[in-house]
């Protein structure tokens, strides 16, 4: 809509909006606030109890909801009770470290709350900025948010828009120009006509971007994949069951506790907690370390990320203009060029070249001599220049310094065509140039040199850059500068010389757009929809892809990207868009996010390859054992405290000392759960041996009972040791948190086993014998378990 304004005359946007130079009365106001609305970003909400009750629809809650019913028919209150619990802890710690996450349309709908000068009832009046409609006449001055997208009809202003388009540099912007809500007036004055508002605007579209944009959360998709496999596994073995026990005569009421039993053993109860409680943990360990984490799956993502968008201003570079190496005229030196262009600048302007001149004179200790200024002329976008009259103890003269081609009309420049040249060169790295100027007050002016402006790259980002390439993430900087602009930038942080025009990209179709969009190390003249099309289109191609800002501009993509990433001089709204926020300067911080990431992936692995194997131990081995000795080796009591004596003592592997990977981690369910039944066959053949030597012992059934218990509780405690490492077990030292919890986990199961608490009584030797076994099959499966893990990719 603005663009086509943009096209308009002044008197053809006072026709199309049905309004003029006098403004609007109050009553046509209230009129055009029905039609249009108010000037706000009308935000979507969900129910926290809609919210909360979500946590309760998806297959592992199902499968629980569907245990407990069983176990309600049956009358076992106890079990059903334990699984209440289970289900219920899960879903309120997924619900509460969701909540702690920041609303980001909430924030942009406060960005937009500012105040307005506006003309009603031919007065000027200071109303709410929401109060604005399409038609409106309103003025505009120095510091002031635009509080709508504004066609202008008197004045001229600079205004930095950099938070809405990426562009480094402030805009001049004078008749028939238009600004965009949300951007900031940095000079002058002007008035104008609101031709859109709310959702309408440049800065709403934004905005409504941010509403629709969400990364897709693989560890839902991992969940999901994982509980497919350990149904298809259980189904499977409770039809074998029934059949089994049709063809022997065995009681259907007796089968179906069994049944029960393998239910429960195979649902991965504690799994979604548990990866909730390790990212938890792990955005606390990131915190500390000065980056805060709204998005929890961000920490699962960080280890898979392969793509990293730097956006440019504000990110890779300051967002503040410096001056690059003065080039003196003949007879000049390059402190006198940067002494007479600090004449000629205002500091209470705060113009963006005169900051820069200013900052350039004191951070290089050039002493400005003593002088007064007589007279003092600010910018005026008609000339072009800034000029200063300035007395010495000697002399009266004129300094002047403003855009090239004018300092070269006014002074005398020795050598035309070298200076032309000079300047030819300066904007092929990506400069933009001021020259500068003395002379007599009324004569001809003399050139006293060329000051090259740039916005630099911060200290350590080509570091940075250098460093995530180690870790085998590619980065790709974004920017809405010209080309120009953007190759110097990334020469000089060595990002990649492969620039892109995005305008160039977005006529590609399908596969072609993919494969051009990963090929790019530098999208230049970007806005910011093609930031999120950037995301989105690399997620296409089967990225896990991570994106920085700092701006308005940036929350969309932020948002869509797996590992959006606001910088720490972020707006809030790129902060609530992101999933992390840095809270130091420079991006080394991100390198960090991705090593913690890798260690969280290794950790929940680690857990994940546990779990399976103890659910198909259980489930195959309590299934063809009842086939061999026609009982049941366990009781469903047993096999419920199983999962507390296992599960929750596991939980402590997201407190694990584990080594982060050089490549970028995936959590790929295929792989391991086929990395899983290896070991878990071997578990099984174990468990059996186990029954053999409990028959060979003549125990009781009841003693059975506990002797098969306590060997699910050891070889699950020991399997941690055995599939935390990659490597061999004995590689490196587990958390001290981990041993403590597995120590006191088997002094606590032998303990009321010899003592009879809860189960049946068995002798210490026998304890200690199954103890022993247990820990020797362990050693004997880790050097088979580093084969398993090399085959599959693990």
């Amino acid at each position: 809509m603005a663009s086509n304004f943009e096209k308009m005359s002044i008197e053809e946007t006072l026709t199309q909006l049905n309004t003029s130079l006098k403004g609007l009365t109050e009553k046509e106001a209230e009129e055009r606030i029905k039609k249009y609305g108010y000037n706000e970003v009308k935000e979507k909400k969900e129910s926290p109890i809609v919210k909360f009750l979500k946590k309760f629809w998806a297959p592992v809650p199902w499968m629980l909801e569907v245990t407990i019913v069983i176990t309600y028919i049956l009358g076992k209150y106890l079990d059903m009770y334990i699984i209440i619990f289970l289900l219920v802890f899960n879903s309120i710690v997924s619900f509460i470290q969701e909540r702690r996450a920041e609303n980001a349309v909430e924030l942009l709908k406060q960005k937009l709350n500012v105040k307005a000068r506006v003309l009603r009832d031919g007065q000027w009046k200071v109303i709410p900025a929401r109060l604005l409609v399409p038609g409106d006449v309103v003025h505009i001055r120095l510091g002031d948010i635009v509080p709508a997208d504004i066609k202008l009809f008197e004045g001229e202003v600079l205004v930095d828009q950099s938070a809405l388009t990426g562009e480094s540099v402030p805009v001049e912007k004078g008749k028939g120009n238009v600004v965009y809500s949300g951007s900031i007036i940095r000079r002058g004055e002007a008035s104008g006509i609101v031709i859109a508002t709310g959702a309408k605007t440049y800065f709403g579209k934004t905005t409504e971007l941010v509403q629709t944009a969400k990364a897709e959360s693989h560890l839902e998709k991992l969940i999901m994949n994982i509980v497919k496999y350990l149904i298809i596994v259980d189904v499977a073995l409770v039809i074998a069951l029934f059949v089994f026990s049709l063809a022997v005569g065995v009681k259907l009421s007796d089968v179906l506790p069994f049944s029960l039993i393998v239910l429960i053993a195979s649902v991965p109860v504690a799994l979604p907690a548990t990866f909730t409680i390790a990212m938890a943990l792990g955005s606390q360990e990131l915190a500390r370390k000065g980056i805060l984490v709204t998005r929890l799956t961000a920490s699962e993502d960080a280890a898979s990320m392969d793509v990293l968008n730097l956006d440019k201003t504000g990110t890779i570079t300051e967002n503040r203009m410096r001056v690059g190496d003065p080039i003196p005229a003949e007879g000049f030196t390059k402190e006198e060029v940067v002494k007479y262009a600090y004449m000629a600048s205002d500091e209470a302007s705060q113009d963006p070249i005169d900051t820069a001149v200013i900052a350039c004179l004191r951070d290089n200790n050039i002493a400005p001599g003593n002088y007064e200024r007589l007279e003092f002329k600010p910018f005026d976008p008609s000339t072009k220049r800034t000029e200063a009259l300035v007395k010495t103890e000697n002399n009266v003269f004129r300094v002047v310094k403003g855009a090239p081609q004018v300092i070269a009309e006014l002074a005398e420049v020795p050598d035309l065509k070298n200076y032309y040249s000079t300047l030819e060169e300066l904007s092929k790295r990506g400069y933009r140039t001021i020259s500068v100027a003395i002379g007599d007050k009324e004569g001809k002016l003399k050139l006293v040199g060329i000051l090259p402006l740039y916005d630099r790259p911060r200290k350590d980002s080509r570091e940075f850059i250098e460093e995530i390439k180690r870790l085998n993430v590619k980065p790709k900087m974004v920017t809405g500068d010209n080309e120009l602009i953007a190759r110097e930038i990334a020469r000089q942080v060595d990002i990649g010389d492969v620039i892109c025009n995005i305008n160039e990209i977005k006529k590609l179709e399908g596969k072609e757009r993919i494969k051009k969009v990963e090929e790019c190390d530098v999208f230049a003249e970007v806005f910011p929809e093609d930031k999120y099309f950037i995301v989105k289109t690399l997620q296409e191609g089967g990225h896990y892809v991570g994106m920085t800002g700092d701006g308005v501009n940036d929350a969309p993509a932020l948002k869509q990207a797996e590992v959006g990433i606001a910088v720490a001089n972020a707006t809030d709204v790129a902060k609530a868009s992101a999933s992390m926020v840095l809270t130091h300067e420079g991006l080394t911080d991100i390198v960090e996010a991705i090593k913690t990431g890798r260690r969280i992936y290794q950790r929940m692995l680690t857990y994940t390859i546990n779990k399976i194997i103890k659910t198909l131990q259980v489930v195959l081995f309590l299934t063809l054992s009842f086939f061999i000795v026609r009982f049941f080796v366990t009781t469903p009591f047993d096999v419920i405290l199983l999962l507390f004596a296992n599960d929750f003592v596991t939980m402590s592997i997201a407190t694990d000392n584990v080594r982060y990977s050089q490549k970028p981690e995936r959590l790929d369910a295929g792989k391991i759960v086929k990395a899983s039944l290896i070991l878990a066959f071997l578990v099984v053949a174990e468990s059996f041996f186990s029954l053999w030597l409990a028959l060979y012992l003549r125990m009781s059934i009841n003693e059975i009972h506990t002797f098969i218990f306590d060997m699910l509780v050891f070889t699950g405690q020991f399997t941690v040791y055995m599939v935390r490492e990659r490597r061999s077990m004995w590689s490196s030292r587990p958390s001290n948190f981990l041993l403590i919890s597995s120590i006191f986990d088997i002094i606590f199961i032998s303990t009321i086993s010899v003592l009879g608490i809860l189960v049946y009584p068995i002798p210490l030797q026998y304890v200690l014998l199954i103890l022993g076994v247990s820990f020797g099959f362990t050693v004997i499966f880790d050097r088979i378990k580093n084969i398993s893990f090399k085959t599959v990719g693990i």
